[in-house]
């Protein structure tokens, strides 16, 4: 043994030059990558393959067992290991088999702190792979799952695609949905060869490209076009098209993935430069069909498309065009989706049902945001090709435990419009701020300026931050004189800009055609504060419908909420102290569901301090109170200053930020909610002069948009109201955006009906 041991010692430093570890320990990564590989769509089962060398490669199924299974699983971000399968069950690999006889006790935190023969060193064949399946529970703490965990080193893989126009018609459309396929791959261009290229190639690349579909092209043209450049002498593409760099020589994809990554993709011939790369080969050339947002004003669908079907799925509260929280409707009643067992092919099929590309990235536990209401599905298992997420297996979300933080979310992969390229920010004190520039058309000539203030407001704002990609407006700034434009792009080039909150750019909104700003440019040039996260306040509707009931209160009792306007004008011609007014009382509890927490706009020096309660407003009106007849009419009316926002509750475990007393800090933190009690001055209708019948109660959160949310669609909640004189009952109580199969209401036109303008 001594002998063996004195013999070795040698060969360490040559073993160690080579990149080999000596046998026993495979050389530690820090960050070794994992993979699961496999015909199945389940993205916790498939063949185990290891990144090493930039190059993925497989691990052998000799000594393989549970504990070794247990923690490859961990490391893909799984709770555990169910099984494994050996003899190369979910089918043979490819490339080298980096892995054999690995030996691990099952507490280790990834595959490379396990032993083994050593990289490379194994004696196996790749019909000896082996496979794991694990528990499709994520650990805590696992958040997504991105087409980037799949790929190798940044020198070393298929970063990009892009589509290259031919057809001069191509060369115009933005965005550009036909062309030649170009890969980049090392850091450089290289285009894909036709031959055996398929409609399912096509779809992944249009998938990437953010596009739902691919659409047939036409062959026999592009290929006359490709033959007279090749006999064309002086074509420099004829000399490019003979070197093997040139060249991706063979993809193969099913349709599903989410990235050409995923495919099977041969760079070079199988004898490498020996043989020429796509011999008698062409360019694949790829259509895409661009998705109902992305598409220019007059273009009609390829196809007659089903509002109803598509609108049964949406997303919610995301920072970004193509990103947000799942939700579905089902019994007409919108939902949210589950994590367990989301993956990227079933955030694909979300995507693409909405029109956009494959899904980026599958986020799990609530990531963008909770919801409120129910859970509609869990363990979706899509195969990649459904046209809707319904189409898809899965259970009902109450089978399995599922709560709201456990929300699946999704980013999908949009077309490049060229948007953001013509807006941009100048003078603040971060990328995130300053005066708004854009680049219009002026005299036919294309030219950068500022836009005018009037009428911008946080629905502006946050056109102009998602534009920039900087995610939701925080504050929309009216006065920026603090701020210096740049020099030559201080004339004011848009105007009487109108957004309803929906377009992907400035320039989509309505505005003047001849500019008219009626204070100039300068200092009122509008300018925005952008940030990636937003709070969102939801209404309980629940807790309104179960503790509203009606009280019959003594003026002498309501001398304070006189003075603050809580009471209808009637009460003003009344015989003070004697009599009552009739007061529809209940609950209200807000949740802020963002991801950020709910401030008011102001600091405390300008909060007001109202003698008569004893208390500071820092909203000077929080909520509407409204009873509507049911055409729409009001009939009585109240409202709710801010009492004093703070965190009445948080979930276990969390702490409470904000709190009232001593003149403390207001505001309420994400996940906690602040409830006003039905007993507490002001939270009611006035019905005094209202006379029996059926009516709708409204209650609307932050009405005047005073700060900004991710999401205002949830604003509103209504119920419908039946009084008969003496008694009241409230039913069907939900949030405005709960029920809405159709087209969601612009703001615009959810602020005629905040204000009564039918």
């Amino acid at each position: 043994i001594m002998w063996f041991l004195l013999a070795a010692l040698p060969l360490l430093p040559l073993l160690l030059l080579l990149g080999q570890a000596p046998p026993g320990r495979p050389q530690s990564l820090g960050t070794m990558k994992l993979r699961l590989v496999g015909p199945g769509s389940r993205p916790e089962e498939g063949r185990l393959e290891v990144l090493h060398q930039g190059q993925w490669g497989t691990v052998c199924d000799d000594d393989f067992a549970l504990q070794e299974a247990t923690v490859a699983c961990r490391q893909l971000g799984f709770e555990g290991a169910l099984t494994w399968a050996h003899s190369a069950k979910y089918g043979s690999g490819e490339g080298p088999i980096w892995l054999d006889n690995v030996h691990c006790v099952g507490t280790e935190c990834s595959l490379d702190q396990c032993g083994s023969n050593g990289w490379g060193v194994s004696d196996c064949t790749h019909s000896e792979d082996v496979g794991v399946v694990c528990h499709p529970q994520r650990q805590r703490g696992y958040v997504s799952e991105r087409v980037s965990n799949a790929l190798g080193p940044q020198d070393r893989r298929l970063e990009e695609v892009r589509l290259k126009p031919i057809l001069a018609s191509a060369k115009r459309q933005s965005p550009v949905i036909e062309g030649a396929v170009e890969v980049k791959y090392e850091g450089h261009w290289r285009q894909v060869c036709d031959q055996g290229w398929t409609r399912n190639n096509s779809r992944v690349v249009c998938g990437m490209l953010g596009f739902p579909s691919e659409a047939p092209v036409d062959s026999h043209y592009y290929r006359k076009v490709w033959d007279s450049k090749m006999k064309d002498p002086n074509s420099r593409l004829k000399s490019l098209t003979k070197k093997n760099s040139f060249w991706i020589h063979r993809v193969n994809c099913l349709g599903t993935e989410p990235h050409m990554a995923n495919c099977q993709v041969q760079v070079a011939p199988a004898q490498g430069k020996l043989r020429p790369a796509c011999p008698g080969g062409m360019h694949a050339v790829v259509s895409c069909v661009a998705g109902p947002r992305f598409r220019p004003p007059k273009a009609k669908p390829r196809h007659k498309e089903s509002r109803e079907e598509e609108m049964k799925v949406r997303l919610r509260s995301g920072a970004q065009v193509g990103e947000g929280r799942v939700e579905v409707l089902m019994n007409r009643q919108w939902g949210t989706v589950c994590d367990h067992g989301w993956n990227l092919i079933s955030a694909s099929v979300v995507c693409r049902q909405l029109g956009f590309g494959s899904a980026q990235e599958a986020l799990f536990g609530a990531q963008l945001g909770q919801a409120l209401g129910p859970i509609h599905l869990s363990e979706v298992r899509c195969r990649g090709y459904e046209r809707t997420l319904s189409d898809c297996p899965s259970l009902e979300g109450s089978q399995n435990g599922c709560q709201h933080d456990n929300d699946a979310a999704v980013r999908c992969n949009i077309p490049n419009m060229g948007f953001q390229d013509q807006v941009r920010l100048a003078g603040g004190r971060s990328p995130e701020e300053g005066v708004v520039e854009v680049q219009v058309e002026v005299n036919g000539v294309q030219r950068w300026g500022a836009v005018c203030s009037d009428h911008w407001g946080l629905s502006e704002a946050m056109v102009a931050c998602r534009q920039l990609g900087l995610g939701f407006a925080s504050h929309a700034i009216k006065d920026t004189w603090y701020w210096q434009g740049t020099p030559g792009a201080r004339e004011v080039v848009m105007s009487g800009v109108r957004c309803s909150g929906t377009e992907l750019a400035l320039q989509q909104c309505q505005r003047h055609g001849p500019v008219h700003c009626s204070h100039g440019a300068g200092r009122f040039s509008a300018g925005v504060s952008c940030t990636d996260s937003a709070p969102d306040l939801v209404m309980n509707a629940q807790l309104v419908q179960e503790t509203a009931y009606l009280e019959d209160r003594p003026l002498s009792l309501l001398y304070c909420a006189h003075e603050e306007n809580c009471l209808s004008q009637s009460a003003d011609r009344m015989d003070w102290p004697y009599g009552h007014r009739r007061l529809l009382r209940f609950s209200s509890q807000i949740h802020n569901l963002g991801r950020a927490d709910f401030r008011p706009k102001t600091g405390r020096h300008s909060w007001i301090w109202h003698q008569c309660h004893r208390h500071y407003h820092s909203i000077e009106v929080f909520t509407h109170y409204d009873l509507l007849t049911l055409n729409g009419s009001k009939v009585a009316e109240g409202h709710k200053a801010s009492f004093c926002l703070e965190d009445t509750n948080c979930p276990t475990g969390m702490q409470r930020r904000y709190a009232c007393a001593n003149f403390g800090e207001q505001g309420v933190t994400v996940g906690c909610w602040d409830t006003y009690r039905h007993d507490i001055d002001c939270q009611w209708v006035d019905i005094t002069d209202v006379g029996p019948g059926d009516y709708i109660f409204q209650v609307v959160v932050n009405p005047k948009f005073e700060v900004a949310e991710s999401d205002f669609s949830n604003n509103m909640m209504r119920c419908r109201c039946k009084y008969d004189g003496q008694r009241v009952w409230l039913h069907n109580c939900h949030t405005g955006d709960s029920y809405r199969a159709n087209t969601e209401l612009s703001q615009e036109q959810e602020q005629r009906l905040r204000n009564n303008l039918i």
